[in-house]
């Protein structure tokens, strides 16, 4: 099956004798022991089992977890380590997870921020009780594109480091980073995959089920931060569409980066279809299309930044990315202060109106 054929049909798994065609709700928390059973809905439930299994076949994997956010995702990859291993993470990633590493598990953890559009700079990191290679691309919010396959290529002599991959801006539509030598996957499922704002969740995909995944699995099921069978239910229907959503939210917001590059009142664009962008080759390369998120440098202070924010129309300034809706913000005000992101940049997730009222309405706002 092609990748629409998958998304619409992988997360079907029906349960009911009269066979719907769109899987129930199964709400019961318990099950009546059976062989081969389930029994309690924080370890499994019919509505999870379909999603996980769409998701890893959408991402070419051979087991998937999800999880009730995209935080608890990535934390269940890091609660997963020995005590005492090292990280190597991107300098620009999310923030949340960044917080995760820096605070949660400061003293836990060691963790080195490197600078992940130069390979070289991983295999320079490493260290003895290095256990994880943590990918973010393209990154949050400056949108940089690594280089999978070189950055593999760094820790591919040492079999015990792990390398994950958040592929949320990305999405499986564009991008499949275990095809290019990643052991996992993550997404915030929130986003994309979710796609009308209204679902909270996260997802881990691997390439193969070892004692790492199985302790991941434990994590989930000990831990119990799982998604309701509501939000199961929901993102599999939502994932249905995410091959024609994306399409669109990639054409719109290649139009809008090349509009905003000859912007008089915009400094700089970040977004990897445009030839100016310094990963531009390598994203050609690794993606087959470039994604709905761009950010851009405003001509101008914080405070005149936000000025022209509030002149919107059509983009809401709110935090988040991936629904129909166009969003866009400051990005360092949401960050705090402790965030290296420059005052006046702002991170835009291109919707799916119609593209001249989009463009219309940053005419009208940046002047």
């Amino acid at each position: 099956m092609r990748f629409e054929t998958v998304a619409i049909h992988a997360g079907t798994q029906v349960t009911d004798s009269r066979k719907p065609v769109t899987q129930p709700i199964t709400l019961s928390t318990i099950f009546e022991h059976q062989e081969d059973s389930l029994i309690y809905t924080r370890a499994s439930n019919p509505n999870r089992l379909a999603l996980e299994n769409l998701l890893a076949k959408l991402e070419k994997g051979r087991d998937a977890a999800a999880f009730s956010s995209g935080n608890a995702a990535g934390m269940a990859v890091f609660q997963a380590l020995p005590a005492g291993s090292h990280v190597i993470a991107p300098e620009d990633m999310y923030h949340g997870l960044r917080l995760q590493l820096t605070e949660l598990y400061k003293g836990k953890l060691e963790v080195s921020f490197v600078d992940m559009t130069r390979p070289e700079e991983i295999g320079k990191a490493l260290r003895p009780h290095t256990a994880l290679l943590w990918l973010e691309t393209p990154s949050n919010p400056l949108l940089k594109i690594t280089d999978i396959i070189a950055a593999c290529q760094q820790v591919k002599d040492v079999p015990s480091i792990k390398v994950v991959c958040d592929n949320t801006f990305a999405t499986p539509v564009f991008q499949n980073p275990l095809d290019l030598g990643a052991d996992i996957v993550m997404h915030s499922s929130t986003k994309y995959l979710g796609g009308h704002s209204d679902i909270l969740g996260g997802a881990l995909i691997t390439k193969e089920e070892d004692a790492f995944w199985e302790q991941i699995r434990l994590v989930q099921k000990v831990g119990g931060a799982v998604p309701s069978p509501f939000d199961c239910y929901y993102l599999t229907r939502s994932i249905k569409t995410l091959a024609y959503r994306m399409k669109g939210h990639a054409e719109h917001a290649g139009i809008i980066a090349t509009y905003l590059e000859n912007h008089p009142n915009v400094q700089r664009v970040f977004y990897p279809g445009v030839k100016s962008h310094e990963g531009f080759e390598v994203a050609s390369a690794q993606m087959s299309g470039f994604g709905g998120m761009l950010s851009f440098l405003y001509n101008g202070s914080a405070e005149e930044t936000d000025r022209a924010i509030r002149k919107l129309k059509y983009f809401t300034n709110a935090t988040s990315l991936g629904g129909v809706e166009s969003l866009i913000e400051r990005r360092a005000a949401v960050e705090g202060p402790d965030t290296t992101t420059p005052q006046n940049l702002v991170r835009v997730s291109v919707g799916l109106e119609h593209l001249d009222d989009l463009l219309g309405d940053l005419d009208g706002a940046l002047g």
